[in-house]
């Protein structure tokens, strides 16, 4: 089947799923990222916008360093790591899935932040996937939710992730001492004037999206203020990141079903339109 042209990312994901594609799409950007599909539906994101589901696992704590490389080593095909975890006894069949799954959503979300980029099809590369992966057209519809949410409850989500939250040094307010739960205390903790919502996301192995409604939450409670500053477009903000891991696989990618496009100016996600499909 012969993939049509597609004026953004999100309608070229649909008809790769159409087509039942296995492969990757690189989409430039700030900050970009790489999307990877299984039989049409997407399996993976990786962007520098948000933890992956390697981040998540690594910086949350849930699974050991130690073991999570002794299983790299012992199943070199990424895209079969998740078997591996589950049969080394690291993580249950189902925490795995909401975790993948929910980094899927996450990096979609992070990745329609950032302004418009080329993108350009490669082959497969192994990666930890969400099983049997995500379809492009709900994935869409949840990011222009999110997006929606953020603006109704604080303003436009772009600049809510450029913010810098602090936190609020008021003894006689409630919020500042005891009173929150260990999850909004970690937030605050993280919380330095400095980080971005995605620093605190990666240190803390959390997803960007959860984070940023948690601060929202937590300015409304009057623990935390926004510190607004200017940066430079691109410029990436500073968090401690996992090391990528060092996996290999021999295995052939998978067959197409037609020509494909190599790439196209222009084709990243709309910010704050994930959505937009051709001919709307």
């Amino acid at each position: 089947m012969r993939t049509p042209s597609a004026r953004n990312v999100p309608a070229l994901l649909q008809a790769l799923h159409e087509e039942g594609f296995t492969g990757t799409v690189r989409v430039s950007g700030a900050p970009g990222g790489t999307i990877h599909l299984r039989d049409g539906r997407v399996g993976a994101i990786e962007t520098p916008g948000a933890p992956t589901a390697t981040s998540t696992l690594l910086a949350s704590g849930r699974i050991d360093d130690d073991a999570w490389l002794a299983a790299c080593a012992a199943e070199p095909d990424a895209d079969r790591l998740g078997h591996r975890l589950e049969a080394a006894g690291l993580i249950g069949a189902a925490e795995l899935e909401v975790v993948c799954t929910a980094a899927v959503y996450d990096g979609a979300f992070a990745m329609a932040l950032s302004p418009p980029g080329d993108w350009e099809l490669t082959d497969r590369e192994p990666t930890l996937l969400a099983r049997p992966g995500v379809e492009p057209r709900p994935l869409a519809e949840e990011t222009t939710r999110r997006i929606a949410l953020l603006a109704r409850l604080r303003g436009p989500a772009v600049e809510l992730a450029r913010g810098r939250p602090a936190p609020v040094v008021d003894r006689a307010h409630p919020a500042s001492g005891g009173g929150l739960t260990p999850r909004h205390r970690e937030l605050v903790d993280s919380a330095n004037g400095r980080r971005t919502p995605r620093d605190i996301a990666f240190a803390r192995g959390r997803g960007l999206y959860a984070v940023m409604l948690d601060l929202i939450r937590l300015e409304a409670l009057g623990a935390v203020h926004w510190e607004t500053t200017t940066v430079a477009e691109g410029r990436p903000s500073t968090a401690p990141r996992v090391p990528p891991r060092t996996v290999t696989s021999a295995d052939e990618p998978s067959p197409r079903a037609g020509p494909l496009p190599r790439r196209r100016p222009g084709g990243g996600f709309p910010t704050g339109d994930f959505g937009a499909k051709d001919g709307e």
